[in-house]
């Protein structure tokens, strides 16, 4: 059954998926251009946006030790909003290249604070009904469609430099959401959130998770420049990257069956795979308006089963008192270490553009590394109880 928390916290909490990551449809496929913009080249863009990963590494954790140390999650989230807001100003003073990552800096390490405790709480909200978090969190699917679509058009018709105008309504949106949220307060006692002992399950999948996140590089980074090179708009460009979150979000409505019929293992193992193909197909293949389609349309599988079922995972592997710990852990090394390792990389690979094609050619290794990674979790922990904990 669903906790004691109200119902209505799940509608404040799909509110706050839509916004959190309508700011990420907005910021993740356009900032590239935004500062390309604004004059910056290809080495010092990939720097960038490598600090926007990179604060994952150090602030998700930070801000887990002080969520499970008192249990003041909510709090969290709505201070972390109001920071990144008001942070997020600089945006629109057109600085230099140190200026913008000290801005970065400080605007995403109060960002971090939110997704992890985002995620503790619509878990524990859920109950035992924890595989509907598929269903809260597509609306933070449909929050970034949204912004690729109409960030896109929005570029194409006024230039790239109205980013931080729809990223402010955006954040402002994101605060407005976070303020209804309970302030619970659990304090948890010292000896309950001492870390975790990590086994070799947990390792592994941690490493598997970097690798495949630093093969997203190029797809964080540089996609819709890549586009721009191949001959497409930024409107055309933004419908490609929607095409992808709308087979996301279908197979979000999908993966619990999946995941109760296959177990969380098999599904990453499948999903990899084809991550390794998509990046190939981008490499070779970006000219063809069908092999592209059939890239994007595998998003459904890199990112929307590969992000359920390792929330899965990192909500069976961890104790209740270490849930922000496992989710920071999560963000911070696959998301954080593993995505700025990758966009820094590709930053220097793509040079003047002549090294695009083999930006994806490294994604792809790197996704085999991650796949590697995946077959070395011992079998009989790795379903972490999922086809028990899952409706069948």
């Amino acid at each position: 059954m669903i906790s004691t928390r109200p119902q209505a916290s799940l509608i404040w909490l799909s509110a706050c998926y839509f916004f959190f990551f309508s700011i990420l449809g907005i910021m993740v496929p356009y900032l590239g251009v935004f500062f390309d913009d604004r004059g910056f080249s290809p080495q010092q863009i990939g720097f960038l946006l490598a600090i926007v990963m990179g604060t994952r590494i150090i602030a998700p954790n930070v801000w887990a030790r002080v969520a499970d140390k008192t249990g003041m999650r909510a709090q969290l989230i709505k201070m972390g909003a109001f920071v990144a807001a008001l942070s997020y100003t600089s945006f629109f003073y057109d600085g230099s290249f140190l200026y913008m990552a000290i801005s970065l800096s400080i605007y995403t390490f109060f960002w971090n604070a939110i997704l992890a405790q985002l995620e503790v709480i619509t878990l524990e909200t859920l109950g035992d009904k924890a595989y509907r978090y598929g269903v809260i969190r597509s609306f933070g699917s449909m929050g970034y469609i949204c912004l690729v679509v109409a960030g896109g058009f929005a570029i194409e018709a006024f230039g790239p430099q109205v980013l931080p105008q729809i990223g402010m309504v955006l954040f402002i949106g994101m605060l407005l959401c976070s303020l209804p949220l309970p302030n619970d307060k659990q304090q948890v006692a010292s000896r309950d959130v001492a870390a975790q002992k990590l086994n070799k399950s947990i390792v592994w999948f941690l490493i598997s998770a970097m690798l495949l996140q630093m093969s997203a590089g190029p797809f964080y980074g540089f996609f819709v420049l890549y586009l721009k090179q191949a001959g497409y708009t930024e409107s055309i460009a933004g419908i490609f990257v929607a095409l992808g979150v709308v087979s996301e979000i279908i197979m979000f409505m999908f993966a619990p069956r999946l995941l109760a019929r296959f177990g969380v293992t098999c599904l990453l193992v499948v999903s990899t795979a084809m991550t390794v193909v998509r990046w190939l197909l981008l490499a070779f293949a970006v000219e063809s308006l069908w092999w592209l389609t059939v890239s994007q349309l595998l998003h459904a599988f890199t990112f929307g089963l590969v992000h359920a079922a390792s929330i899965q995972f990192v909500h069976q592997a961890f104790a209740k008192s270490h849930q922000s710990q496992g989710q920071a852990l999560y963000a911070s090394l696959g998301f954080g270490l593993g995505g700025a390792l990758g966009i820094w990389v590709c930053g220097y690979i793509w040079g003047d553009g002549s090294g695009a094609m083999w930006t994806w050619v490294f994604a792809a290794a790197c996704a085999a590394c991650s796949l590697i990674a995946l077959s070395a979790i011992p079998k009989p922990q790795a379903a972490m109880g999922t086809r028990q904990s899952l409706p069948v």
